[in-house]
């Protein structure tokens, strides 16, 4: 307490010329280390979220009030641009900002003094006029999740062009369809790849309507009932004008302890996450060595063993799925903070001032590396085709099972061609080799007609005809 009373003195002197601020000894986190930083994130993204980029939204955030107060006539029409132009200019004190900040718990106060200062007396007067904390730390958060959402969705339109061209170009390749990790049926490596891609058109279609229903503009004063401005219409107004201003969603009423947006927002992100982290595991599988299905792009070094030499590891995709992984973990704690009490919340809120900028820098640096890994990736037509054939036939059971039904009936054809796969199986003959030596069957069934039903690449269905509308729901 006595180190308190001593802060607080040194701030109603406005006196800070003693403060020693404390250096940064390193980061603790990974999307900020020197070393990790590229891994899960880009610097692009990481700027929209850092300290000055918050401050500067802060800033807009009181200039769009005084701007829209002027043009309501709330507060003398000449005041708004007098505020602009002098808060824009200012050049703020960050050690003072961050001092007064760990005293206050809020950094919009210690804010404000210094904005008020620059403006001057008589413009000083009006910055902040009728707001509270919350409005001001709410629409910077909603100014940085708008431009966020914007690399984002850039970045998944990348993502989605790759996509298209590995559907379109494998469209017909075919290659083993697994279930629990064993071979299932045939499919086609453009089917895969238009499974995943048709999982990211959604992702951009949930982008375009969760815009105007999350994206929202915070003005509601100390309970969110705007009676600072009156009991009149003039704090709706003047939110109205700020919507317009900043490019935002006007709400019909504060969401102070409404979270819902924010937490669609970081919701989405999540799922974006989970569309990646399968892509991811997909991709891991497929590159180990008994499959070697694909492969990343070769860069020298790249996923490189500091003692195998031979090494090649998927370092992309498993950089995604560790980030589906963080992504996920950091919704459930935003959808915690919608529990919030009364008309301000105690604590909850505190939550987003973690998970929010973490979450936009980990979705962006996983799209990314998503983007980085389809664009160069290294698929092998051979290897599928191999691997497609190296149960000898026993992938086409059910080919062969809905032969036999029209004859036998669904079910025992069902059981019939059990017997023959498991006959095949324990001693090690092809499939249709253990069909050709079962009478009800070949009583049934020409031998040629077995033969082509044992051939996987028949067996393919409408593989293609999917990819050709998941493409066409592209264009």
């Amino acid at each position: 307490m006595f180190m308190l009373r001593i802060a607080s003195r040194r701030m109603a002197r406005n006196n800070v010329a003693t403060f020693q601020p404390r250096r940064s000894m390193g980061s603790v986190s990974a999307i900020d280390s020197a070393i990790f930083r590229t891994l899960f994130g880009t610097e692009e993204i990481r700027k929209v979220f850092d300290d000055k980029a918050y401050l500067k939204r802060c800033v807009d955030a009181e200039t769009a009030l005084a701007r829209a107060q002027s043009k309501c006539n709330v507060i003398p029409s000449h005041i708004g641009e007098v505020v602009t132009s002098k808060s824009n200019s200012a050049e703020l004190d960050f050690d003072r900002l961050r001092f007064e900040t760990e005293i206050v718990g809020y950094p919009i106060l210690p804010l404000v003094r210094q904005l008020s200062a620059s403006c001057g007396d008589e413009a000083g007067r009006y910055v902040h006029w009728g707001a509270t904390t919350q409005d001001i730390m709410d629409l910077a958060s909603m100014l940085q999740m708008k431009q966020g959402l914007e690399i984002v969705e850039r970045t998944l339109r990348s993502v989605i062009t790759n996509l298209e061209y590995l559907s379109k170009k494998h469209r017909d390749t075919p290659m083993a369809g697994r279930t629990h990790l064993q071979h299932a049926l045939p499919i086609t490596f453009g089917h895969k790849c238009a499974i995943w891609l048709s999982g990211f058109q959604r992702h951009l279609e949930r982008l375009e309507q969760l815009k105007p229903r999350a994206l929202m503009v915070q003005f509601g004063g100390a309970a969110g009932s705007l009676a600072s401005l009156g009991s009149g219409d003039d704090g709706i107004r003047v939110r109205k004008e700020m919507a317009k201003d900043l490019g935002l969603s006007d709400p019909p009423i504060t969401w102070h302890v409404a979270r819902d947006g924010v937490a669609e927002i970081a919701n989405y992100l999540a799922l974006v996450g989970g569309s990646l982290g399968k892509l991811a595991l997909d991709i891991i599988i497929m590159s180990s060595n008994e499959l070697s299905e694909v492969s990343e792009p070769f860069v020298p070094h790249r996923g490189a063993s500091s003692t195998m030499p031979q090494k090649r590891n998927p370092i992309s995709s498993e950089v995604i799925l560790a980030a589906s992984k963080i992504l996920r973990s950091n919704a459930g704690l935003v959808l915690d903070g919608m529990v919030s009490d009364f008309e301000r919340a105690s604590g909850p809120w505190h939550l987003e001032w973690v998970a929010i900028p973490e979450s936009f820098v980990i979705a962006v640096g996983a799209l990314n590396q998503a983007d980085f890994a389809l664009s160069g990736l290294v698929v092998n037509p051979q290897k599928m085709l191999d691997n497609l054939y190296s149960t000898r036939g026993l992938i086409a059971a059910e080919a062969v099972m809905m032969g036999l039904a029209p004859h036998v009936g669904r079910q025992k054809a069902h059981d019939i061609v059990y017997e023959a796969c498991r006959e095949s199986i324990e001693s090690d003959t092809s499939l249709l080799e253990a069909l050709l030596s079962r009478s009800e069957i070949t009583g049934k069934i020409s031998k040629e007609t077995l033969s082509s039903l044992c051939d996987a690449k028949n067996y393919l269905g409408s593989c293609g005809l999917m990819v050709d509308e998941v493409l066409a729901a592209s264009k």
